[in-house]
């Protein structure tokens, strides 16, 4: 979808610049031209010739560069991309944009260009949560630029809560939004990911070791082609992508009423690793070390969230596809899952321990339909789910 499209990306002065550089790797990766824009105070963290070097174009910084005028003028270079990108954007560049400054080449092309502007805010939490800020992020609303993030979490400054910068991965998703409604725009996609976390006691539980990677890209990568995605997510190591509805939960009966209460979808994706037993038994204090030998747990059968969907009589998802993670006879245990369960699609992948697939940043899956298998070569996850975003799109469009 970005094959072709031009993005102007204007660095702000700020640690996370670094992220920058990715984000144009990442951009180049799909096609897209970028012009970088690199204020004074982001040259303070990147470099020129880095930022030029990975995008393969001239670098703008200075508003009176009589030979970059010559070339083209600060008016048509705000005029002539697709989008305009301002990542980071500082509190600086904030208050600059909301007020209408125009003292820097940044602060001018977003002054004088007639195209969309979509920000990614990056500061210290104090900053961001400074009524200043809050009072210029409500005007840039109002204006109608767009904003990607800010994440929650450490920073660099010692300090915790949002004002991450957005991964560069999120980003791009932003981009692809901003840019075009995509093939799957209208449609509604429900995606599950991650574990269940099953309570022995209020401080012990029952979990497996997904990541909620691959589901986690899932749903960025459908968000990327335009789907309006409900994301239902277990306790995962990463965190939920932007652009989507996220629902989290920490059990197995917590992810079924989710999913069930979840708006009527075209499509459902379940790469949850759920739970296949709770304990019936759990504590409601901790289980403490004592005379009486070991604690005796009765497990009980969680519900089937996959195949309560797929075999619904009414409001089932036209495409309805599940995950089988397994560890021996993969094929042959998949595919007498699929059509035990009633889904369309399965995708089968090994994840013995030796594959480093569950809670790696790779897979090496078969998708199995009802009238044959594909099997895809071992790819990044991202590949995998952007992969199987597109398949998703051609059924549904």
């Amino acid at each position: 979808m970005l094959a072709d499209k031009r993005i102007l990306l204007i660095i702000g002065g700020g640690i996370a610049a670094f992220k920058a550089l990715d984000l144009i790797r990442r951009l180049r990766e799909r096609g897209a031209n970028v012009t970088p824009v690199l204020t004074k105070a982001g040259g303070e963290f990147v470099t020129p010739l880095s930022v030029s070097a990975l995008a393969g174009e001239k670098i703008y910084q200075d508003l009176f560069d009589l030979t970059a005028e010559a070339e083209m003028g600060h008016i048509e270079l705000s005029r002539a991309a697709d989008l305009i990108v301002v990542a980071p954007a500082t509190a600086d560049l904030l208050a600059k944009m909301a007020a209408g400054l125009a003292n820097d080449l940044a602060s001018t092309l977003l002054l004088a260009t007639d195209k969309r502007v979509l920000a990614a805010p990056s500061m210290n939490v104090r900053m961001w949560d400074h009524p200043a800020t809050q009072r210029n992020l409500a005007q840039l609303t109002a204006d109608g630029v767009l904003f990607v993030g800010p994440g929650e979490g450490d920073m660099a400054c010692g300090e915790y809560g949002p004002g991450r910068l957005a991964e560069p991965l999120d980003i791009v998703v932003a981009i692809d939004a901003a840019l075009a409604d995509g093939p799957l725009k209208d449609k509604h996609v429900l995606v599950t990911s991650g574990p269940t976390h099953e309570p022995i006691d209020p401080v012990r539980y029952i979990a497996n070791r997904s990541s909620g990677a691959q589901g986690t890209a899932i749903a960025r990568a459908l968000a990327a082609l335009g789907a309006d995605v409900t994301f239902v997510t277990g306790p995962a190591d990463v965190p939920p992508p932007m652009g989507v509805s996220a629902v989290k939960v920490q059990t197995a009966a917590q992810m079924l009423d989710a999913v069930m209460a979840a708006p009527q979808a075209d499509a459902a994706i379940f790469a949850a690793a759920v739970a296949d037993w709770h304990v019936a038994n759990a504590g409601d204090n901790k289980i403490k070390k004592g005379g009486n030998g070991l604690p005796t747990l009765a497990f009980a059968e969680n519900p089937d969230i996959l195949a309560t969907v797929a075999q619904m009589e009414a409001g089932r998802p036209d495409l309805v596809i599940g995950f089988a993670a397994e560890t021996d006879d993969v094929i042959a245990n998949a595919t007498a899952k699929r059509k035990r369960k009633g889904c369309d699609w399965i995708v089968a992948n090994d994840v013995s321990p030796s594959t480093g697939i569950m809670g790696g940043s790779e897979n090496d899956v078969t998708l199995i339909m009802e009238d044959g298998s594909e099997d895809w070569p071992r790819m990044s996850k991202d590949a995998v789910a952007a992969r199987l975003a597109a398949k998703l799109a051609e059924v549904l469009s």
